[in-house]
């Protein structure tokens, strides 16, 4: 089969987030205040998220289309052999399994037979539903489809990649594990769903900032690639140390994304520890129900406002809270009318 004809069942259409309908069902009175101050920054928030759900759950819908959904003892499953994570967040994890032990397992993951080892299989996608299963003591629902090494990654690079929680430099290490796995551009650019100039620049960053930095400063969740690639080029300028820094208390005790600042600040010669400590921070605040199917943070600074919607039902709950946004909106100036008083 040709290389070709190999990515047409995963190129036939882009699948990214911006590529989404959602946008085009919101009402005049959304349009008009979706891209002002803050109103317009959690707006925006809310769609992202959407957005990129839906096109995750688009994918999966396609790779499994028409498939058997079968049970599986998670203890036979392994990893893919691609990694495209840095780091595990916990806490997202926790509440993966919360959510399945209270409503079940939503959706299916993607496995290949093991092509190594008969009777076991690898995971495609759905690598955290498949431990969540494990920690439970119960089954994994899966769908197994026979896949080639360059199928299994484009499926797994779309799939990830569309996801919210997947950061610029997880996605910029996955790149660069394909490339040393031998894939070509086309393929990274297929699984990634971005063009030459995009995985370029992320493969560069993985090339100028050694492994052990990345990997120390973590996934860096709020960090887009304007700060990695500024971190980069000071990478590339050499002169300063900084494995003295990065075992330094303050730096292991610091957020993920607060140490790649405190690395650039080092690195640029400025004071590393002269980023807004937590204390100057407005509080991140917090709001889940009881049963954990959804979970709200909203940070905030002077500027703006981020809220995030996480946990099996944090991406509907988005789509909710988005076609309700004129009421809200109306609800907001009528409470702020009256605490002011006019």
């Amino acid at each position: 089969m040709s290389r070709k004809n190999l990515l047409t069942s995963f190129t036939e259409r882009k699948l990214t987030a911006v590529n989404s309908d959602l946008a085009s069902d919101l009402s005049p009175a959304m349009e008009r205040n979706r891209s002002r101050g803050a109103f317009g920054a959690i707006t925006r928030s809310i769609d992202e998220l959407a957005e990129k759900a839906q096109a995750a759950k688009d994918i999966e819908s396609r790779l499994l289309e028409g498939a058997t959904v079968i049970e599986l003892d998670p203890d036979t499953i392994d990893i893919s052999f691609v990694s495209d994570r840095i780091g595990d967040d916990k806490e997202a994890f926790d509440d993966l399994v919360e959510a399945i032990r209270q409503r079940g397992q939503d959706s299916p993951i993607l496995v290949r037979p093991h092509p190594g080892v008969v009777g076991r299989y690898m995971t495609v996608f759905g690598h955290r539903r498949a431990r969540a299963a494990k920690a439970l003591g119960r089954p994994v629902k899966a769908v197994v489809k026979e896949l080639d090494d360059r199928d299994h990654v484009v499926a797994q690079g779309q799939e990830n990649s569309a996801r919210a929680d997947l950061s610029f430099i997880e996605k910029a290490v996955f790149a660069g594990n394909l490339e040393r796995n031998g894939y070509d551009r086309e393929v990274i650019m297929a699984a990634l769903s971005v063009d030459k100039t995009v995985v370029s620049k992320m493969i560069s960053v993985t090339k100028d900032i050694p492994a052990e930095i990345i990997n120390v400063i973590g996934a860096a969740k709020n960090s887009g690639r304007d700060r990695w690639y500024d971190l980069a080029k000071k990478v590339r300028g050499g002169g300063v140390a900084v494995k003295e820094l990065m075992a330094s208390p303050a730096f292991k005790a610091a957020p993920s994304d607060d140490r790649l600042e405190m690395l650039a600040r080092h690195l640029a010669g400025k004071p590393s520890g002269k980023i807004p400590a937590p204390d100057r921070r407005e509080p991140i605040k917090s709001w889940a129900p009881t049963d954990r199917s959804v979970s709200v943070t909203l940070k905030k600074s002077a500027k703006k406002a981020i809220v995030t919607l996480e946990a099996p039902d944090g991406p509907r709950f988005a789509e909710f809270i988005t076609g309700q946004l004129d009421d809200l909106y109306v609800a907001f100036r009528m409470s702020t009318k009256e605490a002011t008083g006019d």
